[in-house]
């Protein structure tokens, strides 16, 4: 129990900075350098045993689950997943690029750029790099259904000081019910020379509660079901005590004053996470997180259980397989084509942002890389022959089959735990998925091994969504959707296969190193062409 306790502390003590800026960076291309107490603390976390199990991955085949989880344990909201995709990239040597400058890219060269430091883009240009040549693109989204602040978030109920919250995206929302949940996300500072800045923060210690009323007062809770109202119930508990305001009259009548619409205790939480005095923080945008670390589990240590599955997962193993695709030189050597990656926001509300897919970013980002490779030679259509040449992996999480629910699947679709990535189908093209791209996604599979699974929704349910559909119309892609099976989707609290998130790993690097080859072999025999 002692170990525990310490185990806790360790956990919950407040890291040195939430800022864009990333910090020192270690050796390592993936992670950086942890004090030993602290790689006790991840193993502790994440049921390791003291030695290697019988099935651990091999060099040949080295596992990415303890990276993942360390990923996940940054990436609390969409702007620290960003943030650590964004110190992972510049520790491995890739160059970081602004939209608003001009780009003088050349063969060989890996760049990425961010928007609202909540997207991202990255990508690798093959040292073979010829005009009209394609991209190869995985995409996935950062963002996860949560609740976050309203921007009027101080209320009083019944003597409590509650925090007024929103719901974002189509969560499980009973779930966030009796957890030890805290903040984080991003504030705007006002600096004493009159600039503006902006800082991440995480209050990693519990900070609010959503606590369920007593059994004793719904007795027919569990006969009825538990029906909150998500106005009225769902509003977490920060304090009881009524702190004494120092806003005088004047503040009080500014609009634009945060300690008229926020807790004077909640900006002095923050305050002093950040190292600032509370009077400089005039915006913010956060999400309410919860505090339970990322961990394996189950009676094997099969299993990942974590919050963000669907869908940071996704984001790290396109991420990995990007970065190792094209660390070396020689990698991208006889690559003709450009690897890259695209990590959205807002998916989960429908992608119609200027950081979401609904926006042009990937199509203007594929046009300035095809300009600026041009240099002084002309090239009619270069973009266009580019996009008809391009592939899109759009990866989203997947319904892995539940023991306890298995007639929610369609018969001969069941996706289970542990047994590779999934293709999604829908003739209502809710996915964007055809025989052509399934075939051509599949065919990487076996030239490696890896298993892969099928998902078709049933006739008489509705099928949910995601990226796919909206960067196939919107730029002309070919595109295949996918996603690693998980159960308990959209809940406070996740789970899926630590195998699956290897073999994900395995075959988005694989897609990288050998699509263009493939597909290749699928042009020389004129049929592609006919899609």
């Amino acid at each position: 129990m002692a170990l525990l306790r310490a185990h806790h502390l360790l956990l919950m003590r407040p890291r040195a900075a939430f800022s864009s800026r990333p910090p020192p960076l270690s050796s390592s291309p993936c992670r950086r350098a942890l004090p030993t107490t602290a790689v006790a603390s991840r193993l502790l976390c994440s049921h390791h045993a003291s030695s290697p199990p019988d099935d651990a991955p091999t060099s040949a085949s080295p596992s990415i689950v303890a990276d993942l989880l360390d990923y996940l344990n940054e990436s609390w909201t969409q702007f620290h997943a960003t943030a650590e995709a964004k110190r992972q990239l510049l520790d491995a040597g890739f160059t970081l690029l602004s939209e608003n400058d001009d780009w003088d890219l050349q063969p060989g060269g890996r760049y990425f750029f961010t928007r609202n430091m909540s997207c991202l883009i990255a990508f690798a240009v093959g040292e073979k790099y010829k005009l009209g040549n394609g991209f190869n693109i995985i995409a996935a989204h950062t963002d996860s259904p949560c609740l976050k602040l309203k921007p009027r978030s101080a209320s009083f109920k019944s003597g409590h000081q509650m925090v007024n919250v929103q719901t974002y995206g189509g969560g499980l929302w009973h779930t966030w019910f009796d957890r030890d949940l805290t903040l984080a996300g991003r504030v705007i500072l006002k600096d004493a020379d009159g600039s503006f800045k902006h800082e991440l923060v995480k209050v990693s210690r519990p900070l609010i509660r959503v606590p369920t009323l007593a059994i004793h007062l719904d007795r027919t809770v569990n006969s009825d079901g538990f029906k909150p109202n998500l106005e009225n119930h769902l509003v977490p508990l920060l304090a009881t005590k009524h702190e004494e305001t120092t806003a005088n009259s004047s503040e009080k009548n500014s609009p634009s004053s945060t300690k008229v619409v926020h807790h004077p205790l909640l900006l002095q939480v923050l305050s002093d996470e950040i190292g600032c005095k509370s009077d400089e923080i005039i915006g913010m945008e956060l999400n309410v997180c919860d505090t339970q670390p990322s961990c394996l589990g189950g009676g094997n240590n099969e299993f990942i259980y974590s919050g963000r599955l669907d869908n940071l997962a996704s984001c790290y193993c396109a991420l990995r397989s990007l970065m190792d695709s094209s660390k070396m030189p020689e990698e991208l050597s006889n690559e003709k084509a450009i690897r890259m990656i695209a990590l959205f926001d807002n998916e989960e509300v429908g992608s119609n942002s200027m950081q979401g897919a609904g926006a042009p970013t990937m199509f203007h980002a594929m046009r300035r890389i095809v300009d600026s490779l041009m240099h002084q030679s002309m090239g009619e259509g270069a973009l266009d022959r580019a996009i008809n040449s391009s592939f899109l992996v759009s990866a989203d999480m997947a319904h892995a089959l539940h023991p306890n629910y298995p007639d929610k699947h369609e018969e001969h679709h069941r996706p289970e735990l542990q047994k590779g990535l999934v293709i999604k189908h829908n003739a209502n093209q809710r996915y964007a998925t055809s025989a052509v791209t399934a075939f051509l996604f599949k065919e990487i599979a076996r030239h490696h091994n890896l298993p892969v699974q099928e998902f078709v929704v049933r006739n008489d349910m509705g099928c949910g969504s995601t990226i796919g559909p909206i960067l196939a119309s919107g730029v002309g892609i070919r595109t295949v959707d996918c996603g690693i099976p998980q159960l308990s989707m959209h809940s406070v609290r996740e789970m899926c296969g630590k195998e699956d998130v290897d073999t994900t790993y395995r075959h988005f690097k694989a897609f990288f190193e050998m699509f263009s080859d493939i597909d290749r072999k699928l042009n020389n025999n004129d049929c592609i062409s006919q899609y």
